[in-house]
């Protein structure tokens, strides 16, 4: 007993003494903070996580400095950063994906408003083995030729389905890439919506198959406008489920593919949201829960609230040919009943925790959660989606310390990302800050 009781004494000041502390002047309701980390002073953007011989470690691309950082979180009271990982100069890494030992990152050029310039950059996806998670081995290197990729998707086997500002090309499009061997990465397909390429004199797809087969080229099933290069986009990630890819395309709405061909992508359906909502980012992220029948969907609003209402919304995709907007979730609001639109900072809707196809991640169950830029992380009870209900949130005081240019006016919670693991742990992001870990109460 006497052993058990200084066992229990040292684990506890163990954690104190390495436990961060969690910054104060929090709002918080259903939620509970756990653990904090400020990274070192590297604020984080995209999350993933992988469980290792009982240890798990969670992946982070970094904001405001090119490269990746590796954390150790099997105490959450006390993550730590075990190892961080340079990336190329002058090179945005937001982005990882992994499933199993096979993770990829994201390298695009910065966009100008967070500091780019017209400094050489790296662009495309590398592919690294993390069978060892602390030290990952670059296998690969795909290269767009173009500005790079944003945020892809991989659900492990040999394809990766990315977001991809390839040359020739208004705004990103989707690019499918072969890493059987992923020392050689090789485009599979690509697809675009009608306008997005610049020698298109009339309304079509080109599915472009290897370097080495022609191209087909096939009448497109539904007229899109293509506006400007900042409206219709794909933003990403693609989101696969079995031949079904869910493309959050901007200003061109929610569109369905069917790729049981993987070289020839069709068109199922197309659901538009702009107008009435903003088009610049109109669909930002795409979730399909396919047997519930719905898919959660969600736009970025960059006006700092002057643009037109941004939205997050639930769809019916039972008929996969029809898909049908039925819910939207509710505006949060602050303590005093206000529109965060009022506040300053981007607010509205931004991620939620889709890593659906990892199986360290929380799978979708009753319980939504999404960040919400200046309103922090929001959480939603689902179980009638016709009804989504917030029932908690957490709001983070404000950063004390500017790493970037973002937001551009006052220094202001931006919380980014969030990943909710299978123990129930959530992780939430911040352009300025580091990483809180929560737990609903």
């Amino acid at each position: 007993m006497k052993k058990l009781f200084y066992t229990l004494l040292f684990n506890s000041l163990f954690v104190n003494l390495f436990a961060q502390n969690i910054p104060q002047g929090y709002q918080a309701k259903g939620i509970v903070p756990i653990g904090y980390t400020d990274m070192n002073g590297k604020p984080a953007f995209k999350m993933s996580i992988k469980e290792h011989k009982g240890r798990w470690y969670l992946f982070t691309g970094q904001f405001w400095q090119s490269g990746w950082s590796v954390l150790d979180v099997t105490d959450p009271a006390k993550a730590e950063v075990v190892k961080f990982i340079e990336g190329p100069p002058n090179t945005w890494t937001l982005q990882m994906e992994l499933h199993g030992d096979i993770m990829i990152t994201s390298l695009e050029k910065i966009f100008p408003n967070f500091g780019g310039n017209s400094e050489p950059f790296t662009e495309g996806v590398y592919i690294w083995d993390i069978s060892d998670p602390i030290n990952p081995k670059r296998l690969g290197h795909y290269q767009t030729g173009g500005n790079g990729t944003h945020r892809n998707f991989y659900n492990g086997g040999n394809y990766m389905h990315l977001a991809a500002g390839m040359p020739g090309y208004k705004g990103n499009i989707y690019v499918i890439v072969d890493i059987s061997d992923p020392k050689n990465p090789v485009e599979v397909s690509r697809w675009w919506v009608p306008g997005q390429k610049e020698t298109e004199t009339e309304h079509h797809y080109i599915t472009e198959k290897h370097p080495d087969e022609k191209a087909t080229v096939s009448n497109h099933p539904h007229h899109v406008f293509c506006g400007s290069d900042h409206e219709v986009s794909l933003h990403g990630p693609p989101y696969v489920e079995g031949n079904l890819a869910f493309l959050p395309y901007g200003a061109a709405g929610l569109i369905i593919l069917d790729i049981s061909d993987i070289k020839k992508p069709k068109q199922v359906s197309r659901l538009d949201f702009s107008p009435p909502f903003h088009d610049r980012f109109g669909v930002h992220g795409a979730l399909p829960i396919l047997e519930k029948g719905v898919a959660f969907i969600n736009s970025e609003d960059v006006s700092y609230g002057k643009g037109a209402l941004s939205h997050a919304s639930i769809v019916d995709i039972k008929d996969i040919e029809n898909p049908k907007l039925i819910s939207l979730f509710p505006q949060p609001l602050t303590e005093n009943g206000r529109s965060y639109r009022e506040k300053e900072g981007w607010s509205g809707p931004h991620n939620f925790n889709h890593l659906l196809h990892n199986p360290d991640v929380q799978p979708q169950g009753d319980l939504f959660y999404m960040t919400w830029f200046n309103a922090g992380l929001r959480v939603y009870d689902v179980s009638d989606v016709n009804v989504p209900k917030e029932i908690g949130y957490f709001l983070p005081a404000n950063p004390a310390r500017r790493f970037g240019r973002m937001p551009e006016d006052e220094l202001v919670v931006q919380t980014e990302d969030v990943l909710v693991d299978r123990r129930g742990y959530i992780y939430i992001t911040d352009k300025n800050m580091g990483i809180f870990i929560l737990k609903m109460e």
